[in-house]
């Protein structure tokens, strides 16, 4: 369990840690995978990208989840909206509701705050292991727009 004290760090995936990352979507309810997509392709749609940033995230020194952003200045890869968006986000199940993916949306936060952009964008779909509770928490609300059938939603920076 996290505690308050635990330091959250972002972390380059290398040939050494990158199995890890993709074994850590295993961790996750069914109805998870099902709103989640799996680490390795998020990888893989990572290292395609001209405008993605994405990094595994550390607890200390345990692995406990993968982080992705998109700049929003890169129009092939789908994703057209006014500013960046939290591409990915995945906490493994034993390390959530402990704060950890808090942490971690406030982190990129301060990232994207220091670089002079003025919010956040992101989209979740409904039903079943929805992360719709957790984006409200943090101040996300909807935009009106869809990311095919996921509701957009953005937070202030």
């Amino acid at each position: 369990m996290a505690s308050s004290e635990s330091e959250i760090s972002f972390r380059r995936i290398t040939s050494e840690n990158v199995s890890e990352v993709c074994e850590l979507s295993e961790t996750l309810s069914p109805e998870q995978r099902e709103m989640v997509a799996d680490n390795g392709v998020s990888i893989a749609e990572g290292f395609c990208s001209q405008a993605a940033w994405f990094r595994a995230i550390y607890l200390d020194e345990t692995l406990v989840g993968f982080v992705m952003v998109n700049d929003g200045d890169e129009w092939d890869d789908g994703i057209e909206c006014d500013g960046p968006y939290l591409w990915r986000l995945m906490i493994a199940g034993p390390h959530q509701s402990a704060g950890v993916g808090r942490r971690a949306v406030e982190m990129a936060k301060q990232r994207l705050r220091r670089r002079g952009y003025a919010a956040l964008y992101t989209s979740y779909g409904l039903g079943e292991g929805s992360p719709e509770a957790f984006y409200k928490a943090l101040g996300f609300v909807p935009t009106g727009g869809y990311f095919g059938e996921e509701i957009e939603v953005s937070v202030a920076l």
